[in-house]
């Protein structure tokens, strides 16, 4: 049986820092272990595998909400956890049709502030103020 783990050893183990583990304790994603009349909690190793998968998922835009369903969803529940996936891609191809249109927008706004425009103002500050839309 592998040697349990202090709050410590989990952070650096998991590459996060000690408020991080505290953080997932309170919202529910990681059990906190009783403590010991004396001495320091002692985590299961698992609890550093559960970590890495926390923050995998957030990297891949999941939020902490979303990655306690696919916790308590667990192994064995493929269709379900597959199901969450295309939601969070189709999420993800929603902001990325956003953020081109507003970069479209700003190449707008580049172009026209390009030209010639004389004395006038800046056509940036022009349809910022106005509150038009540029493109």
């Amino acid at each position: 049986m592998s040697q349990p783990l202090t709050i410590g050893q989990v952070a650096r183990a998991a590459g996060v820092n000690v408020e991080t583990v505290r953080y997932y304790q309170r919202v529910g994603l990681i059990t906190e272990p009783p403590k010991p009349p004396q001495g320091f909690r002692h985590y299961p190793r698992e609890t550093v595998a559960k970590i890495s998968f926390i923050k995998r998922a957030q990297q891949l835009g999941f939020n902490l909400k979303e990655i306690a369903e696919l916790l308590v969803l667990g192994e064995g529940h493929c269709d379900d956890v597959r199901a969450r996936a295309e939601e969070k891609r189709a999420h993800v191809a929603r902001q990325i049709a956003d953020l081109e249109r507003l970069r479209d927008t700003l190449d707008g706004l580049i172009r026209a502030c390009e030209g010639e425009h004389g004395a006038s103002a800046c056509p940036i500050v022009e349809t910022l103020s106005a509150g038009a839309d540029p493109a």
